[in-house]
């Protein structure tokens, strides 16, 4: 079985682009937030907001999800995004060591005044920060470093230099073809929240362009966000501590 490839993120933290990056390399099998997919919707939802209206799977548990990534794994290479906090429950040693295990970071004020913009009610346990550090802490004492960490901010602002990193960090080919793909070609079904309508700026995109990643001001949000942003920053400036230095990436743009 291969070791599983994995970006453990934070939502609004660019990660599916880069997921989408990664499917254009052709050479790995990618899933998107298949425990997700459990923890909102399938048998046993952890979803601290579930009400009776909420969208259902029955049959959708975490075995089945995990014996499909292990079917997946046993034929050949797999890359999954997901977010830790939907598996903290099953943070064994057996569980981790089928994985290569890496993190994508962003600045929290970003992520908090995005989701709680959409969900006004946001629960701090769907924002995944403390659980991102957590499992990095684990993953750190268990091996003796750090498992590579990226940086969204990092990413927008050179993306073949940090993207090179990466690869060169997790032991993959780095494949620069990879980061451009036809405008309207991410079309198909990555998503199965929603009908995709996180990721409308990703339906018309063509690939990760350097940009300027811009800046968002804390003050000027709702209390609420403000309270989530001052219970995540800790968390986030411990993985940040550890992220790819983009002055080591092997290429300059």
């Amino acid at each position: 079985m291969h070791k599983i490839l994995v970006l453990w993120a934070t939502p609004r933290s660019t990660s599916t682009a880069f997921e989408w990056m990664m499917r254009q390399r052709g050479d790995m099998q990618c899933f998107h937030e298949p425990f997700g997919e459990w923890w909102y919707e399938g048998d046993g939802a952890l979803w601290p907001r579930l009400t009776p209206d909420s969208p259902r799977k029955p049959g959708l548990t975490f075995e089945t999800v995990w014996a499909r990534l292990k079917s997946a794994a046993a034929k050949g290479p797999v890359f999954s995004k997901d977010f830790p906090h939907y598996i903290e429950n099953y943070w064994t040693d057996e569980f981790l060591q089928h994985f290569n295990h890496s993190f994508l970071i962003r600045d929290p004020a970003k992520v908090v005044t995005s989701v709680q913009k959409r969900w006004p009610d946001v629960h701090l346990k769907e924002l995944a920060f403390l659980e991102q550090r957590q499992l990095f802490d684990r993953l750190c004492d268990r091996d003796g470093k750090a498992p590579p960490v990226l940086d969204s901010d990092d990413l927008l602002r050179d993306p073949q230099t940090m993207v090179a990193s990466y690869c060169q960090a997790v032991g993959i080919d780095f494949v620069p073809e990879a980061l451009t793909w036809e405008a309207g070609s991410a079309t198909e079904d990555y998503s199965w929240f929603d009908g995709g309508s996180w990721h409308e700026k990703l339906k018309g995109s063509t690939g990760l362009a350097p940009q300027e990643p811009g800046f968002t001001d804390i003050n000027t949000a709702p209390d609420y966000a403000k309270e989530l942003y001052e219970e995540v920053l800790p968390h986030y400036e411990h993985l940040y501590a550890h992220r790819l230095p983009p002055e080591e990436g092997l290429f300059h743009s």
